[in-house]
């Protein structure tokens, strides 16, 4: 059974904030720049590619972890729900 947006978008939102800014506390926005606005580097996005692996079982390629496929929460949360 798939999770609903609501709980896929909190689930990469606490693991943005708490693993890969560690500014759990961070109002992080659904359409805010994470990578080009500085949050994180670009390194970060193989760690994240490995959590949504774990986390929903979703894999997503090398070629698709970039800056202009998952800057933003609303990116990265519409990138797992196509599975």
């Amino acid at each position: 059974m798939a999770l609903p947006e609501t709980e896929i978008r909190g689930q990469v939102k606490r693991f943005i904030c708490t693993e890969l800014m560690m500014q759990a506390g961070y109002p992080l926005e659904d359409d805010e720049s994470i990578i080009g606005g500085g949050l994180i580097d670009s390194f970060c996005l193989a760690h994240l590619g490995v959590f949504i692996e774990g986390a929903f079982d979703v894999y997503i390629p090398d070629s698709e972890l970039t800056v202009e496929n998952m800057d933003t929460l609303d990116q990265i949360v519409a990138r797992v729900l196509r599975g």
